[in-house]
């Protein structure tokens, strides 16, 4: 009968106040996202009539980060009108200092792809002559990650030193700060060795997104540049996934690194008593009509002349490394059918003397 008249007492007493709280909380949440869907409602009608990469942008990025951001912001304004004692007000405003500092991160990072997207519609990687745009997408990337681990760093920061009882500590472990970083930093050297190198690699740029590589004698694209290491996307859909000082200590050869065009070569070897100036001239033919060939390149050359054949090098340019290995088998193919239909006697012959014939021998 008690507990009955204490269920009562609570009902009457504290239904109302219940109540206003409740409809505090949930008319500041809806507030927040009728503010959310009216703004990009503007914004989606103003990129109709006046399109803006800016605004396209924040219609692409920010919609999520909004609509935890708004909500949350309303919901403090209005958390002084919710009828609570001051121990719980206080916990429920400690609890949404919280959540709106995260919601806060989540709309910066959100803006940081803002950002991203706006200079990766300016300048695009799908053009021939890519190099400033390469240049410019390696260093966005690095920058991009490096700000978002800034900002959930101070975050994270933020919310700690919310706490009392964590200022407290902070400021007692300041006198221990030296040699607790000196252990960390002896600890983790290679990942800070990765951390440093990928600095260097953002701004010295010995390499850049989209660059093509030879690296532990695998052909490839760099597809990403993380902090601490680099994925190549090879010719043959593979993933190399190397540690990021790797190209700063190690050599490797990078086809692009100041222009995509690129020499490829190919080897004929052919009997002596080919003709080497009608090879030549069907070259010149095969190059001018295809549009592999840029127009910079393309000779024919005896390189060698060994034992049994004569060594033929084709020399021709392409716009990269790609279209060159295209047209090394283009050539390689017309040349060896060339070859064959008109001077098949030309193809590479093996010569036997067979001594006691008339004239002192005769060859076979």
């Amino acid at each position: 009968m008690e507990l009955l008249g204490q269920l009562k007492h609570f009902t009457l007493d504290h239904l109302s106040q219940f109540m206003q709280g409740l409809s505090v909380i949930v008319g500041a949440l809806l507030a927040g996202i009728l503010l959310k869907w009216v703004i990009f409602k503007v914004l989606a009608a103003y990129q109709h009539w006046f399109p803006h990469v800016w605004v396209e942008g924040m219609l692409r990025k920010l919609p999520k980060p909004v609509a935890y951001f708004l909500p949350l912001l309303i919901l403090s304004t209005a958390l002084p009108l919710v009828p609570l004692a001051p121990k719980p007000f206080e916990v429920m405003r400690r609890f949404m200092e919280i959540l709106l500092t995260c919601a806060f991160a989540y709309f910066l990072i959100g803006w940081v792809n803002v950002v991203q997207f706006r200079i990766r519609k300016k300048h695009q990687l799908d053009k021939e002559d890519n190099i400033r745009e390469r240049r410019l997408f390696t260093q966005l990337q690095f920058i991009r990650r490096f700000v978002i681990i800034l900002i959930i760093f101070f975050a994270a920061a933020l919310i700690l030193m919310s706490f009392p009882t964590v200022r407290k500590i902070g400021t007692g472990l300041i006198t221990s700060a030296g040699i607790a970083g000196v252990i960390i930093g002896f600890a983790a050297q290679r990942s800070l060795a990765n951390l440093l190198a990928g600095f260097q690699i953002a701004f010295t740029q010995p390499i850049r997104i989209d660059d093509v590589l030879v690296v532990e004698n695998e052909w490839g694209r760099v597809e990403e540049i993380n902090l601490t290491y680099v994925v190549m996307r090879l010719w043959d859909q593979r993933r190399l996934v190397l540690p990021i000082n790797y190209f700063i200590e190690k050599p490797f050869q990078n086809w692009t690194r100041t222009n995509a065009e690129l020499l490829g070569t190919v080897f004929l070897h052919l009997d002596y008593t080919a003709p080497v100036e009608v090879l030549r001239l069907e070259l010149n033919r095969v190059l001018k009509e295809t549009p592999l060939w840029d127009g910079r390149v393309g000779i024919l050359q005896v390189t060698d002349s060994k034992e049994r054949t004569l060594e033929l090098r084709m020399l021709v340019s392409a716009r990269d490394s790609g279209t060159a290995f295209d047209l090394r088998c283009l050539v390689r193919e017309k040349l060896v059918d060339f070859v064959q239909k008109n001077y098949p006697e030309c193809l590479p012959l093996t010569r036997t003397l067979v001594p006691g014939a008339a004239d002192g021998g005769m060859i076979i």
